[in-house]
Protein backbone atom coordinates (compact mmCIF):
# COMPACT_ATOMS: atom_id res chain seq x y z
CA UNK A 1 0.00 0.00 0.00
CA UNK A 2 0.77 3.37 -1.12
CA UNK A 3 0.01 5.03 2.46
CA UNK A 4 -2.26 5.87 5.13
CA UNK A 5 -4.75 8.42 4.41
CA UNK A 6 -4.66 12.04 6.14
CA UNK A 7 -7.90 10.65 8.13
CA UNK A 8 -6.06 7.99 9.48
CA UNK A 9 -2.89 9.89 10.62
CA UNK A 10 -4.62 12.17 12.62
CA UNK A 11 -6.13 9.53 14.26
CA UNK A 12 -3.67 7.39 15.18
CA UNK A 13 -1.48 10.74 16.31
CA UNK A 14 -4.51 12.66 18.65
CA UNK A 15 -4.20 8.60 19.77
CA UNK A 16 -1.15 7.72 20.91
CA UNK A 17 0.13 11.73 21.19
CA UNK A 18 -2.99 13.39 21.87
CA UNK A 19 -5.28 11.25 24.49
CA UNK A 20 -8.02 10.99 22.22
CA UNK A 21 -9.20 7.35 21.92
CA UNK A 22 -9.59 5.80 18.42
CA UNK A 23 -11.61 2.61 18.06
CA UNK A 24 -10.25 0.66 15.27
CA UNK A 25 -12.89 0.02 12.84
CA UNK A 26 -14.56 -4.05 13.44
CA UNK A 27 -14.72 -4.30 9.78
CA UNK A 28 -12.15 -3.11 6.99
CA UNK A 29 -14.09 -2.97 3.18
CA UNK A 30 -12.17 -2.96 -0.01
CA UNK A 31 -12.45 -0.53 -2.73
CA UNK A 32 -11.89 -0.91 -6.15
CA UNK A 33 -10.92 2.70 -8.10
CA UNK A 34 -10.56 3.86 -11.83
CA UNK A 35 -8.92 6.87 -10.78
CA UNK A 36 -6.84 6.37 -7.92
CA UNK A 37 -7.13 8.52 -4.72
CA UNK A 38 -4.81 10.78 -2.53
CA UNK A 39 -3.94 10.83 0.84
CA UNK A 40 -7.07 13.70 1.42
CA UNK A 41 -9.51 10.79 -0.47
CA UNK A 42 -10.83 11.64 -3.67
CA UNK A 43 -10.12 9.23 -6.60
CA UNK A 44 -13.20 7.42 -8.76
CA UNK A 45 -14.22 4.16 -6.92
CA UNK A 46 -16.20 1.84 -9.49
CA UNK A 47 -19.92 2.05 -9.30
CA UNK A 48 -22.11 -0.17 -10.97
CA UNK A 49 -22.09 -3.45 -12.79
CA UNK A 50 -22.59 -5.01 -10.02
CA UNK A 51 -19.94 -4.01 -7.68
CA UNK A 52 -20.05 -3.73 -4.45
CA UNK A 53 -17.15 -3.07 -1.47
CA UNK A 54 -15.77 -6.63 -0.03
CA UNK A 55 -14.82 -7.34 3.45
CA UNK A 56 -10.85 -8.58 4.25
CA UNK A 57 -9.23 -9.56 6.88
CA UNK A 58 -5.54 -9.10 7.62
CA UNK A 59 -2.61 -10.30 9.61
CA UNK A 60 0.06 -8.16 11.49
CA UNK A 61 3.68 -9.59 11.19
CA UNK A 62 7.24 -8.38 11.40
CA UNK A 63 8.92 -5.39 12.70
CA UNK A 64 10.51 -2.66 10.96
CA UNK A 65 8.87 -3.28 8.58
CA UNK A 66 5.41 -4.10 10.32
CA UNK A 67 3.30 -5.58 7.22
CA UNK A 68 -0.75 -6.15 7.12
CA UNK A 69 -1.65 -8.68 4.40
CA UNK A 70 -4.98 -9.87 3.70
CA UNK A 71 -5.46 -13.21 5.05
CA UNK A 72 -8.16 -14.56 2.94
CA UNK A 73 -8.70 -14.21 -0.60
CA UNK A 74 -10.92 -10.61 -1.53
CA UNK A 75 -13.05 -11.61 -4.51
CA UNK A 76 -16.24 -9.33 -6.39
CA UNK A 77 -18.76 -10.50 -7.86
CA UNK A 78 -19.14 -11.27 -11.38
CA UNK A 79 -19.12 -7.78 -13.43
CA UNK A 80 -22.64 -7.60 -14.81
CA UNK A 81 -21.11 -4.56 -16.30
CA UNK A 82 -18.03 -2.95 -17.07
CA UNK A 83 -16.09 -1.66 -14.51
CA UNK A 84 -13.23 0.11 -16.48
CA UNK A 85 -9.89 0.28 -15.90
CA UNK A 86 -9.21 -0.24 -12.16
CA UNK A 87 -5.89 1.30 -11.26
CA UNK A 88 -5.76 1.68 -7.63
CA UNK A 89 -7.58 -0.20 -4.19
CA UNK A 90 -8.46 1.42 -0.87
CA UNK A 91 -9.31 0.91 2.56
CA UNK A 92 -12.23 1.97 3.66
CA UNK A 93 -13.94 1.63 7.71
CA UNK A 94 -17.50 1.38 5.83
CA UNK A 95 -19.03 -0.91 3.21
CA UNK A 96 -20.29 2.46 1.61
CA UNK A 97 -19.33 5.96 2.36
CA UNK A 98 -17.36 6.01 5.25
CA UNK A 99 -13.18 6.91 5.85
CA UNK A 100 -11.13 5.71 3.11
CA UNK A 101 -7.72 4.86 5.14
CA UNK A 102 -5.37 3.41 3.54
CA UNK A 103 -5.08 3.23 -0.58
CA UNK A 104 -2.20 2.37 -3.13
CA UNK A 105 -1.87 2.06 -6.80
CA UNK A 106 -2.11 -1.43 -8.54
CA UNK A 107 1.01 -3.05 -9.79
CA UNK A 108 -0.63 -3.48 -13.02
CA UNK A 109 -4.48 -1.85 -13.85
CA UNK A 110 -6.69 -4.43 -14.43
CA UNK A 111 -9.77 -3.36 -17.19
CA UNK A 112 -12.97 -5.17 -15.69
CA UNK A 113 -15.71 -6.01 -18.68
CA UNK A 114 -18.87 -8.02 -17.90
CA UNK A 115 -18.60 -11.16 -16.73
CA UNK A 116 -15.43 -10.86 -15.02
CA UNK A 117 -14.37 -11.65 -11.64
CA UNK A 118 -11.39 -9.27 -10.00
CA UNK A 119 -9.97 -11.32 -7.23
CA UNK A 120 -6.70 -10.38 -4.84
CA UNK A 121 -5.83 -13.76 -3.61
CA UNK A 122 -4.71 -14.31 0.00
CA UNK A 123 -1.46 -12.30 0.86
CA UNK A 124 -1.85 -10.07 -1.94
CA UNK A 125 -2.58 -6.87 -0.36
CA UNK A 126 -0.09 -5.75 2.39
CA UNK A 127 -0.02 -2.51 4.54
CA UNK A 128 3.92 -1.81 5.56
CA UNK A 129 5.08 0.98 7.67
CA UNK A 130 8.36 1.15 8.11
Amino acid sequence: MAGFTDYLEDKVLEHVFGGNAYTAPGTLHVALYTVAPTDTGGGTEVSGGGYVRKTAAFTVSGTNPTTATNSAAVEYPTATGNYGTVVAVGIFDASSSGNLMAYSNLTASKTVSTGDVFRFDAGDLDITLA
